[in-house]
């Protein structure tokens, strides 16, 4: 049995925060027992670790980052999406055949998500397997919470990055024979997005979902180009979601579909049918100019919503700045557009990046009993003049804090030491 003291804060509802100030929080094996304001009889003696002013809150999930884009992130965002595919962004996924430089990323990339305290992600890879491989590798032997993909691509697309059809459905199902006991970080179909796929490749990816019970990750109608593109190359669809859903994609596991920019009702509708997750990307659809998410409309149609950095359309790679950016933009998309949308709240927000984002990955993502103790422990940002209430120490952590300000990070009840250290 751990306990635990100090200001505790998590997401009760998409519209409500539990806040308990100066109180204790009861983990045994892994999994949270309970909070109390005042400790019970039975628990009294026990050891407690005592975090004074600070305040634990869940760990976040990110539910779409790209880690071989990591060396680029915050580089060349004065381009525009074509440009900055072509110069910089797939040159460098090409990079991802030696095995060297993978490993060198890849190994940078897991710590600074855990330095930033992103327990939980959903993660693109490249074509290349044995690269994405490693990186499956290098997560479940920090024991994080993730699905990692396996790119697959077979038409426009680089000629360095373009497999052929029959290549990349080998490479992926190799790739999910060989990760498919994993225990925390598991496969999860990639193609790209519907134009960089043909109907035999999506086909095929679908007959392995069902094989291997594995779910999909992709972006989709994420700008209008794509959403347009989607049904010009696949005119047997109504919308971009049905092209997966035909596919037999949708129903073998989780569906994660990024930015969810322009949906159409039927999008909307097929999305909901498999409870999919749609990713809300601030930073990332801001830098490329491709839209604002609607994300108070959809959330009030119950549409599963979280957040992803998109590194590195998105240049910060903590989830924590993407609640503020969130909120921010919904702000903007009511203003321009006012009819069906509204700015969205912190909690709405901060419950995007941990609970109901961390849904994908089981009981994550809240300070409730039953659930498992992936937390952090923020550090009191009060002025001198002004002492913060808790709600108010996490808000402005999202919006002005960094890494630094984690005084402590929590896996499954066990504290992570800082990187480089061994306790």
């Amino acid at each position: 049995m751990q306990l635990f003291r100090g200001h505790i804060l998590y997401s009760k509802s998409r519209e409500e925060l539990a806040v308990f100030e100066n109180s204790y929080l009861a983990v045994e094996d892994g999994i949270i027992k309970g909070v109390y304001e005042t400790l019970p009889q039975a628990l009294k003696g026990l050891p407690v670790q005592d975090f004074g002013e600070r305040v634990i809150i869940p760990a976040f999930s990110d539910l779409h980052v790209h880690a071989p884009q990591y060396p680029q992130r915050a580089l060349a965002m004065d381009l525009l999406l074509n440009d900055w595919l072509n110069s910089y962004t797939f040159p460098l996924e090409a990079r991802y055949a030696d095995p060297d430089f993978a490993h060198a990323v890849y190994d940078a990339f897991v710590e600074d998500l855990i330095a930033n305290g992103t327990l939980h992600a959903c993660i693109f890879g490249t074509i290349h397997p044995e690269a994405t491989g490693y990186l499956l590798e290098k997560l479940e032997e920090k024991g994080l919470s993730a699905y990692v993909g396996k790119v697959n691509m077979d038409k426009a697309s680089p000629e360095y990055l373009c497999e052929t059809t029959e290549d990349s459905l080998r490479r992926t199902e190799e790739f999910l024979e060989k990760y498919a006991h994993s225990r925390t970080a598991r496969p999860i179909l990639t193609p790209r997005f519907a134009p960089t796929c043909s109907q035999k490749l999506l086909d095929g990816l679908g007959i392995l979902g069902r094989k291997y019970q594995t779910g999909v990750q992709t972006h989709i109608v994420e700008s209008r180009w794509e959403a347009a593109q989607a049904l010009l190359d696949f005119p047997d669809a109504s919308c971009d979601m049905e092209i997966y859903e035909k596919a037999g994609l949708l129903e073998n596991g989780p569906v994660v579909m990024a930015h969810f920019l322009y949906p159409s009702e039927e999008d909307i509708r097929i999305l909901k049918k498999y409870h999919g997750f749609a990713v809300q990307c601030p930073d990332s659809t801001a830098n490329i100019i491709a839209g604002i998410m609607r994300n108070s409309y959809l959330a009030d149609l119950g549409v599963n919503l979280s957040l992803g950095s998109d590194i590195a359309g998105g240049h910060h790679i903590g989830v924590y700045s993407q609640v503020a950016k969130s909120v921010q933009l919904s702000k903007l998309k009511w203003l321009y557009e006012p009819e069906g949308n509204r700015p969205i709240d912190f909690p709405e927000a901060f419950y995007m990046a941990t609970k109901q984002g961390g849904e994908i990955f089981g009981r994550v993502g809240s300070l409730e009993k039953g659930y498992r103790f992936d937390a952090l422990v923020i550090d009191n940002l009060s002025d001198p003049f002004l002492k913060l209430s808790p709600r108010q120490v996490v808000e402005r952590f999202c919006h002005i804090g960094t890494k630094d300000q984690i005084a402590e990070r929590y896996l499954n009840g066990k504290r992570i030491p800082p990187a480089g250290r061994k306790n």
